[in-house]
């Protein structure tokens, strides 16, 4: 097991999408990101059944950024309850991983540096 996770969001349009990832990477909450879609959703919410087109966002950062990365998708994002899911990279090359772990530094504030 890795000390990354990969973090997954969609959107309902690839401009939203964009601007959250052009947002999470300048802010070095995430290492990177890739937008995939359009997509088709098809979901429970609000006790509705439904469908839908959506863009999905999909980025990779440590652990440790993962609270600061969830809380600017979640002020960001243009939905009130948008899905903001991580899952651990359980393995991946050296090189990566360290690219993800450099990009997406601990924030020295929230480390007590």
């Amino acid at each position: 097991m890795t000390d990354c996770v990969q973090v997954s969001t969609a959107t309902e349009s690839r401009e939203a999408a964009e601007r959250l990832a052009r947002g999470a990477v300048a802010a070095r909450l995430a290492a990177g990101a890739q937008i995939l879609g359009p997509v088709t959703s098809v979901f429970w919410h609000l006790g509705r059944f439904g469908t839908g087109e959506e863009w999905q966002l999909v980025l990779r950062t440590t652990a440790d950024r993962y609270p600061a990365l969830e809380a600017y998708l979640l002020e960001h994002h243009p939905w009130n309850n948008p899905e903001v899911a991580a899952i651990p990279i359980s393995a991946g090359s050296a090189g990566y991983l360290d690219r993800v772990r450099g990009a997406a530094p601990p924030d020295e504030h929230e480390s007590g540096n």
